[in-house]
């Protein structure tokens, strides 16, 4: 499950051109062979400038106004030329939540249109003078987090149609929730009022699945120790063959003997002759580490995990290794089907490596992507409901795509209970893509030991034997999870409203009706009745990405989703491909259709 991290927004119109790379970096889908483009045309400072002046000179479109500063995030450049700049905004040097636009321009880098998340303009009332001190700000966030605040900012939310001034505070060691760390507090500097409260990692089970198993008396209980892949898949340990002339560090070739995907080879750093760390220098440093029961979401005070003979784990959770395998697997699967399948290096798409910790808290039955951190985090379970670790396959391919999200899209939900469960389309849709592209990971993976599915948590030993699944939604009693869109899913909790675009996606790609897939029997149905053909998992996962990362922003619903995906489509392959029609129907088929898009809905 996403936390909502608004702090981020912040921190972000901080960062300069140069430390995004957006100065000198060939960017992730730019083609710079194939166009006849001047320098200044390509360099990412020559896009960047482009767009912003652009944004200025469509201020009706794009809704900046006086007071505005644009600030870039990202930019992107199409095979075919197209480019994409993606914006966070302040006003008056305040930060501007829920302020983020992306620009587009064509290959000829003229304005080609805008998606915005604000559809008003962003200005607090100019009789809004705050009222509260920073310092009453921070005591109030304090009490309602119930953890240590630190400095309070002065922001604009421009979130659910709102311009309000307003103090943003972030808390730390907040006794709220789950425990999973900080949290973020907006607080109203006129009227004092809590306008929002919300932790800032992203778990993978909501509290209201979590108190349905209570209630219940339902266990997860997965079974471990997986079946060995074949013995070449395996590396021999790196020692045997060290001589010693041999310099260190350098890269060895270990096994992993996980609780979930039997033996898998590992690449590691080896820092001595007798001395192999659980750390891949081909893939940027990515690391796991030992939280040993901790709290922190410092990945330095982590325990660097070792061995002698290059074997990480037992296959139980007698060993502590053993789930330190899995995770550390499942995280370097997850940056390779980034990169092969999207050409994205790393979460961010900035190089750097991916982190995890596992061990972590005590009692813990869950997992977390956290954006303070920028790692994984993972509980050993409560050792009553939940049994064991959670750091199976498609965990981590889901929870690592929240990380992809919050460095695109951003998707936010519109609101939070008392009880950390989360509402409304936009964060519906951060869980159903973090679903499919979790899924995707499974099947880029094709590991015998943890086969490719539709099917979200199957290794998790619950008793409906998944979590959620994409070509039946409504299947998952326990979330409540809808097949269709209506009215009410706008305000739907997360996890039960990311059907909708969940079905959409396993309509596009497998089609309607049943089939057997990978020794799986689905059945997926229409709203209308209607018969979907599918075009494939490879053509629908990449019109999803390109959507994701071109058309999305922190609002998007699932009817600007349509639009996302049409778009992203006819980019791909053409406005009247089947596979743009193909969008469509499978939209039409879970009720997302133009003509019931809602008239008011930011």
């Amino acid at each position: 499950m996403r936390r909502p991290h608004i702090r981020s927004v912040a921190i972000a119109v901080a960062v300069v051109t140069a430390a995004t790379g957006l100065a000198d970096t060939a960017f992730a889908g730019q083609d710079t062979g194939t166009h006849a483009a001047t320098a200044d045309r390509t360099s990412g400072a020559a896009i960047v400038s482009v767009a912003r002046s652009a944004a200025f000179a469509h201020a009706s479109a794009t809704g900046v106004s006086g007071g505005d500063e644009l600030h870039a995030q990202d930019v992107m450049i199409d095979p075919e030329g197209a480019r994409h700049v993606r914006f966070t905004r302040t006003h008056q040097g305040m930060a501007v939540l829920g302020g983020d636009l992306v620009v587009h321009l064509t290959d000829r880098l003229s304005y080609a249109g805008v998606t915005r998340a604000a559809d008003h303009t962003v200005k607090p009332a100019s009789t809004a003078t705050a009222k509260l001190s920073a310092a009453e700000a921070e005591q109030k966030a304090a009490a309602v987090a119930k953890g240590d605040a630190g400095s309070a900012e002065l922001v604009v939310d421009a979130r659910d149609g709102a311009s309000a001034l307003a103090y943003q505070v972030t808390v730390t060691d907040s006794a709220q929730g789950s425990g999973a760390g900080s949290r973020t507090v907006v607080v109203d500097a006129v009227t004092g009022k809590v306008r929002s409260n919300t932790p800032d990692s992203d778990e993978f089970l909501s509290p209201k699945v979590l108190d349905t198993l209570r209630e219940r008396g339902g266990t997860a209980d997965p079974a471990t120790g997986g079946t060995s892949r074949t013995a070449g898949l395996l590396a021999a340990s790196g020692s045997a063959s060290v001589s010693a002339a041999t310099r260190y560090p350098k890269t060895a070739d270990g096994t992993g003997k996980s609780l979930f995907v039997g033996k898998v080879p590992l690449k590691t750093n080896q820092t001595a002759r007798t001395t192999f760390q659980l750390k891949d220098p081909t893939r940027y440093g990515t690391e796991t580490r030992d939280a040993k029961g901790s709290y922190t979401e410092s990945f330095s005070r982590g325990t660097t995990i070792t061995t002698k003979k290059d074997v990480f784990g037992n296959g139980a959770t007698t060993s502590r290794n053993s789930a330190a395998a899995d995770a550390q697997y499942g995280i370097t699967k997850t940056l390779d089907f980034y990169k092969k399948t999207f050409g994205r290096k790393g979460i961010a798409n900035n190089s750097k490596p991916a982190k995890a910790m596992v061990h972590w808290g005590k009692q813990i039955a869950n997992a977390f992507w956290d954006p303070t951190c920028g790692c994984m985090l993972y509980g050993d379970g409560d050792g009553d409901m939940f049994k064991k670790p959670l750091v199976a396959l498609d965990v981590t391919g889901h929870e690592l795509t929240h990380g992809v999200v919050d460095a695109t899209a951003k998707l936010e939900p519109t609101r939070v209970d008392a009880d950390g469960n989360q509402y409304g389309e936009p964060g519906a849709l951060n869980e159903s893509l973090a679903d499919v592209f979790g899924s995707n990971v499974e099947f880029f993976t094709n590991n015998a030991s943890d086969k490719p599915d539709y099917l979200i948590g199957e290794k998790m030993g619950l008793a409906q034997k998944f979590l959620r699944r994409l070509d039946h939604p409504s299947l998952d009693k326990l979330e409540g999870t809808v097949d269709y869109w209506a009215p009410e899913v706008y305000d739907a909790e997360v996890h039960a409203g990311s059907g909708v675009s969940s079905h959409a996606y396993y309509l596009l790609a497998e089609g309607s009706g049943q089939k057997t897939i990978g020794g799986v029997t689905y059945d997926s149905p229409t709203f209308d009745g209607s018969t979907v053909k599918g075009i494939g998992r490879a053509k629908a996962t990449a019109i999803f990405y390109r959507a994701l990362t071109r058309y999305m922003v922190s609002t998007t619903d699932f009817h600007d989703a349509r639009v996302a995906t049409l778009k992203a489509a006819g980019d791909l392959y053409g406005a009247t491909s089947v596979e743009y029609q193909t969008v469509d129907q499978a939209w039409a088929a879970v009720d997302v259709t133009e003509a019931n898009t809602p008239a008011d809905r930011h």
